[in-house]
């Protein structure tokens, strides 16, 4: 399970964070994850809140934003969604294709006192 490697990840980058800020609590964490990453969201959010037990972010509620795949042909330059498949170019086919979107990992925002 991945998603506690991540949460608690996220945890430790929340705590400097929020330590930079000023913050005693967050109240709110908002999270964008890229469909590559594969996270279950019910899944990381009970692996976020183990992590975050003890800690300034004990509690908080997480948003989660699923990015989704996007790929660019360097061949014939198109950029598409990919199909579930991802053998190559869905107008060219050539397998040469690169990622443009879904494999981000970010915090958008933290909220807290």
């Amino acid at each position: 399970m991945h998603e506690l490697r991540i949460a608690t990840d996220l945890v430790d980058m929340i705590e400097g964070y929020a330590a930079e800020a000023g913050l005693g609590a967050v109240h709110r964490v908002n999270v964008s994850f890229g469909q590559f990453i594969q996270i279950v969201p019910d899944l990381f959010e009970t692996a976020f809140r183990e992590a975050a037990a003890g800690t300034v972010a004990a509690g908080a509620e997480v948003d989660i934003e699923i990015i989704a795949a996007e790929m660019r042909c360097p061949g014939c330059g198109s950029q598409y969604i990919p199909s579930e498949d991802l053998k190559g170019c869905s107008v060219c086919g050539s397998s040469e294709i690169d990622i443009v979107h879904g494999k981000e990992l970010f915090i958008k925002s933290i909220e807290g006192e």
